[in-house]
């Protein structure tokens, strides 16, 4: 590959969430502490949505390493599971011993005990459940049902769903009210700016090993962003092209050729030309010298011209 050609020890924009690459954006430092800020008032239910491609299962490691000791956390990636699917996933998270339970009765029973003997020790269990979206309608009132199990004082298990913006949509509908009610806390994460983009692809190269002068220039950093509208996955599927495409060639300087190619082999990307956006930029010039022009002539017009030309005077 080409990662002797730019010195670098791994490779840096692959699409393999990977919380060594992870990067500080904004929206996702909220996401963090709105979440922890829900789990340390003692909240139930939590929500966090996002575009596709907008790092929300990176969001969900990254969470994993960021709640507190004192919560017991499991994880289940892979929602697209029935309600006794969703309790054998989370039990096992738990360390139950599901090989010998029959029945969904005595799943649901053994689970409760867990998070019983779990809140006894002085803990309490977070439940993240990344692609919330995509859970079966019975695999949520399943979840629902789970919110219910509180002592006098506390809740015995709190429950984040990751998911894209259809988790929104499904969650409106009528028969879904109740789980709706009990999310205390949501939080809707955003593409990136464009100040951001080039912050997130001079971090990943920097942590890949890269040490030599920044071989993607700022003019085309602008045009990766607007390329992939600050869609962290799409950045990388990009930038990781653009290289591929200048190794190739024997070069280090990445070019707007190399992203005019690279955009062409991604989907859910569009390329502008540089003379696209110079035309654009110089129809809205003109259009503001044209406007203020004529502002700056209608205030040197006499005041009876001036209501001559609204109808006010004869």
């Amino acid at each position: 590959m080409y990662l002797y050609h730019y010195g670098l020890r791994q490779l840096p924009f692959t699409i393999t969430p990977n919380t060594q690459f992870y990067c500080e954006l904004d929206s996702h430092a909220q996401a963090v502490k709105v979440v922890l800020t829900a789990l340390n008032t003692g909240e139930g239910f939590i929500k966090v949505t996002g575009e596709v491609g907008t790092g929300k299962t990176l969001l969900c490691r990254r969470l994993l390493d960021e709640i507190p000791d004192f919560f017991r956390t499991a994880y289940v990636p892979d929602s697209y599971l029935n309600p006794e699917e969703l309790r054998r996933a989370i039990a096992h998270e738990l360390e139950v011993d599901t090989q010998t339970i029959e029945t969904e009765h005595q799943l649901a029973r053994v689970l409760q005990q867990r998070l019983v003997d779990i809140n006894q020790s002085g803990k309490s269990v977070v439940l993240l459940i990344d692609e919330a979206q995509a859970l079966p309608e019975d695999s949520l009132e399943a979840v629902r049902l789970l919110s219910n199990m509180e002592t006098e004082s506390r809740k015995l298990i709190h429950i984040v769903l990751i998911g894209q913006p259809e988790l929104d949509e499904r969650l409106q509908q009528h028969r879904f009210r109740q789980l709706r009610q009990r999310i205390s806390f949501s939080y809707r994460l955003t593409a990136m700016n464009a100040n951001e983009t080039s912050q997130y692809i001079g971090h990943r190269m920097n942590v890949a090993g890269y040490k030599g002068a920044p071989i993607f220039s700022s003019s085309v950093v602008n045009s990766v962003y607007q390329c992939s509208r600050g869609i962290p996955r799409l950045v990388n599927m990009l930038c990781h092209k653009m290289l591929l495409l200048a190794y190739g060639e024997g070069r280090h300087q990445l070019t707007y050729r190399d992203l005019k190619l690279a955009a062409e082999d991604t989907e859910d990307v569009v390329y502008k030309p540089r003379n696209y956006r110079l035309v654009v930029w110089l129809i809205v010039s003109a259009l503001i010298i044209i406007i203020g022009i004529a502002s700056l002539r209608y205030m040197q017009m006499p005041i009876s011209k001036i209501l001559q030309s609204l109808g006010l005077s004869s």
